[in-house]
């Protein structure tokens, strides 16, 4: 499951220091290794690919790809997405998000890109948290956990971020941990060779900023975590992993381009 230096040589940036900016023992880095594995795997051409992030830890992903990149304003990543692929439609556009990112100020953008089946991946990296800006509770932090703003426990319903994607339209949607790395990449590569909108919730560690005000301080502990509360199946007081939507039906683009040529038979 090691990338190996042909991969580091193909897909990132030689003029970017390394380490990267993200906490020692962050998943983050973990999401990259699995979303380059997919890529490769697929062999896609780099110079097809466009990487596009909104604010946040995640949002730092874009810097160290050689690909074409877009760094945009918080929330608004699947928008200027949109507009790639509409502009570009054989680019392959992969949209990075955090969690807050994602459901909260982009949530609007989230569920209506869903609706549409855009042609776009979507990774949401979800750490249960606001990461960057402080620890403060997210729409997707678990009931009871401590945040900088929920110091005697989260009341607020957490978003199900999956089920949010399949019930509003996306083509395919599915969940993973930074844990299970090797379903992971394969739920990325099969997003990244679907048709419409697809969503790849990756469960991620910020031990940092989540994990020591919920008794588990060290990147170890999360994984632990992953691992004996995410399950394949259905049980109680457990999240569920795996495959939640894979329908065949028409992206946005191709439904589009239809559009385009009926309009123009009604002109004549």
């Amino acid at each position: 499951m090691s990338i190996n230096l042909t991969i580091i040589e193909k897909y990132l940036r030689e003029n970017k220091i390394l380490p990267t900016v993200w906490c020692p023992g962050c998943g983050i880095g973990l999401v990259l290794k699995a979303v380059l594995g997919a890529i490769d795997e697929l062999n896609l051409n780099k110079n097809d690919i466009a990487m596009v992030s909104g604010i946040g830890c995640a949002g730092r992903m874009p810097v160290y790809v050689d690909f074409d990149t877009l760094h945009t304003t918080h929330g608004r990543a699947l928008s200027f997405a949109t507009g790639i692929k509409l502009a570009k439609p054989k680019m392959n556009v992969i949209v990075i998000m955090g969690d807050g990112d994602a459901v909260a100020i982009g949530g609007n953008h989230f569920i209506h890109t869903s609706r549409r089946n855009i042609e776009l991946t979507a990774i949401v990296i979800n750490n249960f948290i606001y990461g960057l800006t402080g620890g403060q509770f997210s729409p997707a932090t678990p009931l009871d956990s401590l945040a900088t703003t929920s110091p005697y426990g989260n009341i607020d319903q957490p978003f199900d971020i999956c089920r949010l994607g399949e019930m509003a339209g996306a083509s395919f949607v599915a969940r993973s941990t930074v844990y299970h790395l090797k379903e992971l990449q394969k739920f990325i590569k099969l997003a990244l060779q679907k048709e419409g909108f697809s969503i790849v919730e990756a469960l991620s560690n910020c031990h940092i900023n989540y994990g020591k005000r919920n008794n588990l301080s060290k990147p170890i502990d999360m994984f632990n975590w992953f691992k004996n509360n995410t399950t394949l199946k259905d049980e109680e007081g457990k999240i569920k992993r795996g495959i939640f939507a894979d329908k065949n039906i028409p992206g946005y683009y191709k439904q589009y381009q239809e559009l385009i040529k009926r309009a123009k038979l009604c002109q004549r």
